[in-house]
C-alpha cells in the first residue's frame, strides 16, 4: 500500500481528501502545519506528499524547499493560490503537479495515481541505462551522473531529461515533452516545461545562460545536443 502525506490545516478538506484517498487504496498520513509535516515525512518517508501552501506556521513553499533538500519524493501542491506565478514558483522549486482549490477529490486521487505511476513505471520502460555524451542516466534508479559526478534531480526532471536523452538531436515541442512526462498534453501547463528546463539547466550546465546540453529551438521547443 502506497503512503500519501497530506499537509493541510483545514479539517474538512483533510477529512474529504483522506476519505477519497483511502477508498482509492492509499494509506494517508496527515499534518496540519509545516513543522509536523517535516517531522512526519522524516519519520515515515511517504511515497508522495500533497502540500497546501497556506499553512499556519510557515509558508508551504518553505516546506517544499526543505523536502527538496532531503529527497526527490513526488509532491503535488494543493492550494487556493491560483495565479500562474505561484504555480510556476512551486514547479520551479520542484513540485510535480499543482491543483487549485476548490478541487475535485476524485481528480486528486487520479493525479496522485498518475504521478506515482509515471514515477514508478518509468523505471521499467526502455533502456536501463542511457548514455548521451557526458550524461549517464540510470533509469531504474532514476540517477544522473555527468562525467561520474552524481546530480540530484526530481522525478519529473529526470523523466524530462530522459525523454530528451533517448533521442539526442530530436526537437521536442513543449506539448510532446508534457506528454512524455505526464502521459497527456495539457496546454495550460506548457509553460511548466520551461520551468523544469530552467531547473535542469541550473543543475547540469556549467553556465545555464549558455547551455551546452539542453538547447532551445526558438519558436518550437527543446533538444538535447548530440555528442
Amino acid at each position: 500500500m502506497r503512503t500519501v502525506l497530506l499537509v493541510e490545516d483545514e479539517v474538512k478538506i483533510v477529512q474529504l481528501a483522506r476519505d477519497y484517498l483511502e477508498r482509492g487504496g492509499f494509506e494517508v498520513l496527515a499534518a496540519s502545519n509545516g513543522e509536523t509535516a517535516l517531522a512526519t515525512f522524516r519519520a515515515h518517508r511517504p511515497d508522495l506528499a500533497v502540500l497546501d501552501l497556506g499553512l499556519p506556521d510557515m509558508d508551504g513553499l518553505d516546506v517544499l524547499r526543505a523536502l527538496r533538500r532531503e529527497s526527490n519524493t513526488p509532491v503535488i501542491i494543493l492550494t487556493a493560490r491560483g495565479d500562474e506565478s505561484d504555480r510556476l514558483v512551486g514547479l520551479e522549486l520542484g513540485a510535480d503537479d499543482y491543483m487549485v482549490k476548490p478541487f475535485s477529490p476524485k481528480e486528486l486521487v487520479a493525479r496522485v495515481r498518475a504521478v506515482l505511476r509515471r514515477t514508478e513505471g518509468y523505471a521499467e520502460a526502455g533502456a536501463a541505462v542511457i548514455h548521451a555524451g557526458e550524461l549517464t542516466l540510470d533509469v531504474p534508479r532514476m540517477r544522473l551522473t555527468i562525467d561520474g559526478q552524481g546530480i540530484e534531480l526530481t522525478a519529473t526532471e529526470f523523466q524530462l531529461l530522459a525523454a530528451l536523452a533517448r533521442q539526442p538531436g530530436r526537437i521536442f515541442t513543449r506539448a510532446q515533452l508534457l506528454e512524455a512526462v505526464h502521459g497527456v498534453a495539457f496546454e495550460s501547463y506548457e509553460r511548466a516545461i520551461d520551468t523544469h528546463i530552467k531547473n535542469l539547466r541550473r543543475k547540469i550546465e556549467a553556465d545555464p545562460r549558455e547551455p551546452r546540453h539542453i538547447l532551445t529551438v526558438y519558436g518550437v521547443g527543446y533538444r538535447l545536443a548530440e555528442a
